[in-house]
């Protein structure tokens, strides 16, 4: 197979986990036969020194000609630190998402056993936990109208779907709760918001298309409860930008870290595949972050955009591999952990490639 990849690291540690993922499609691509071509392209705080832009224009058409996209993070604290900023990073990935039409945002939220005692959470409750969240990805309050009003002493941000940006999302989580469990949870709140009714309806509409696949509604308040009290209850999640974006940040503790954590955004043309946590500056150069996030993107990347499952597996099943051999980030470390057994960034990567090659 043939195809060409997109890198787009981004800001902070994005080019340190990268950097790994990229290591991991050459060996896959060498250990299969397949033969992958790479570009590599500015986006967010490091676009916008160079170019004044936080998606200049290049990076755009690159984006359109790829087969898949790698991508990194988003963000630096100058502009978290300065809210009258008029150009700002995370406008380059906003912007990426709507050209790209990237409506759907995947985040598998799959607990590996070895990394019960990483989390917060009792590992009682976690162990068996396996979530599938989709995240609508290009509206809610993110990209509907906002101002400034009464000089300056009032804001608002308007939370705003239309049908069928509802109605393309959720079909994608009843087809894939009917490969799961069929159990699909829709959340909302719908209770408060004309926006969530809008949602909740559409919902409904559509259930009688899938008499196989059970749905649940639920409030995001109860949801952000819930999903931490008793995880192993969910299976396929459907909900709103804004919604996502909070909820499935809550359960990176189900995993034990945002390091662990991979996502696939998609829509009709190039998939981006993009670990939920940030920039990191504060740990950015020292080496230090978790890049298994970025490896599960390949692994997703693999899976969804180019349709080698198998190869896929090797992936996760590399990253298995090492955990269960006792090596861990520092992030996903506890006192227990040797170490010997605390690795870095790079040999990490390492590690895996290493699994690969074996």
């Amino acid at each position: 197979m043939k195809k060409h990849i997109l890198v787009v690291p981004g800001d902070g540690i994005g080019a340190e986990v990268t950097a790994v993922g990229k290591q991991v499609l050459e060996v896959i691509a060498q250990k299969f036969g397949h033969e992958f071509s790479y570009d590599e392209a500015l986006i967010g705080h490091v676009a916008i020194e160079a170019t004044g832009s936080p998606l200049p224009a290049e990076t755009l058409a690159k984006m359109k000609e790829a087969d898949a996209i790698l991508f990194g993070a988003v963000g630096h604290p100058k502009y978290d630190n300065d809210p009258s900023a008029k150009v700002r990073p995370e406008q380059g990935l906003l912007q990426m998402r709507k050209e790209l039409g990237l409506y759907a945002n995947l985040r598998p939220i799959k607990l590996f056993d070895e990394l019960l005692d990483a989390s917060s959470i009792k590992p009682e409750i976690l162990r068996g936990a396996d979530i599938l969240f989709f995240r609508e990805l290009t509206g809610d309050v993110y990209f509907g109208k906002r101002e400034r009003i009464d000089e300056g002493n009032t804001a608002y941000d308007t939370m705003i779907y239309s049908k069928y940006e509802v109605e393309r999302i959720v079909r994608k989580a009843f087809e894939a709760a009917r490969t799961r469990s069929k159990k699909l949870c829709s959340v909302d709140k719908a209770n408060v918001l004309e926006s969530s009714r809008l949602w909740r309806e559409v919902v409904q509409s559509l259930a009688p298309e899938y008499p196989d696949v059970t749905v649940e509604h639920q409030f995001v308040d109860a949801m952000a409860m819930l999903l931490i009290k008793d995880p192993k209850r969910y299976d396929v999640v459907v909900t709103g930008n804004l919604f996502g974006d909070i909820l499935t940040d809550e359960a990176s503790q189900i995993a034990g870290s945002m390091g662990m954590l991979a996502s696939a955004s998609v829509g009709d043309s190039t998939g981006v595949y993009e670990p939920i946590h940030g920039s990191a500056h504060d740990i950015t150069g020292k080496g230090v972050a978790n890049p298994l996030a970025s490896v599960l993107c390949v692994a997703l990347l693999l899976d969804i955009s180019f349709g080698l499952k198998a190869e896929a597996q090797t992936v996760i099943d590399a990253v298995d591999a090492i955990l269960k051999a006792g090596f861990r980030t520092r992030d996903i470390a506890n006192s227990t952990t040797p170490a010997d057994k605390i690795l870095g960034t790079d040999a990490m990567g390492e590690q895996i490639l290493q699994r690969l090659n074996a």
